[in-house]
């Protein structure tokens, strides 16, 4: 099964975009990305074993090894420039995926790294520890779209097991020592978000020898749902395409 999912493919496109998913996400997070985003880019977004078409495929229990499998699966894509944008749980993935792709040679253009404490400083937060009721509220607490699909005694049998593996997956993270960006990173962080705060996301500049940028919009951590003609005018800017 593909690891992406491409709402609109762009043959003439001459950028990628590559999305990863927050804790509990899947790829159909950025399907509204494609129509809002530049015909410049395509958007090509993760899709995580175990959720939506991969329900049946066995969840990734490590982070390091999440990341080694993205970056393999986006060698046969890599023909074009290519940014990578990570939300959350995904902004860490996109940072280790970043480095990876820099060790091969093909490095991306730039990292974006959305509502995230930077990967070396975490905090020590475990959700994935708590009972279901405890999950689901930590769920809420974050004000995802992925919290009323919890309600539902049905469907949050099918949600809670990869939702628990994400935050677990996430939590035990930890910066391990290597190859330093030489990318430019752009931390994308809303002001009233309860888990990262602007000091926290200027940390993600001490990761690369790139340039660095932070920007915060008005909202809470899922922020770009209600901002996102914001973001994708920061994604638009900063990769110098026309929008």
């Amino acid at each position: 099964m593909s690891w992406f999912r491409c709402p609109e493919t762009r043959p003439w496109a001459s950028m990628r975009l590559f999305c990863l998913p927050h804790a509990g996400g899947s790829a159909v997070f950025y399907r509204p990305w494609a129509k809002a985003v530049s015909p410049a880019v395509e958007v090509q977004a993760v899709q995580y074993p175990g959720r939506a078409d991969r329900l049946a495929d066995a969840f990734v229990t490590d982070a390091h090894q999440l990341a080694r499998l993205v970056a393999g699966a986006m060698a046969p894509l890599m023909d074009r420039p290519a940014a990578l944008f990570g939300h959350s749980m995904g902004a860490v993935l996109a940072y280790e995926v970043a480095r990876l792709l820099q060790e091969r040679g093909t490095p991306p253009v730039h990292v974006f790294a959305s509502g995230a404490r930077p990967p070396h400083d975490r905090g020590g937060e475990r959700v994935a520890d708590r009972d279901d009721d405890g999950v689901v509220e930590a769920m809420a607490e974050l004000g995802g779209t992925d919290t009323e699909a919890l309600r539902d005694p049905e469907l949050r049998e099918l949600v809670l097991p990869y939702v628990r593996n994400d935050f677990a997956l996430i939590e035990s993270y930890e910066h391990r020592d290597g190859t330093r960006l030489a990318v430019p990173v752009t931390a994308i962080i809303g002001d009233a978000d309860p888990h990262v705060t602007e000091a926290q996301a200027k940390g993600w500049g001490t990761l690369t020898d790139g340039r660095f940028t932070l920007t915060v919009l008005r909202g809470g951590h899922f922020y770009l749902a209600d901002q996102q003609p914001g973001v994708i005018k920061e994604i638009h800017r900063t990769l110098e395409v026309p929008a």
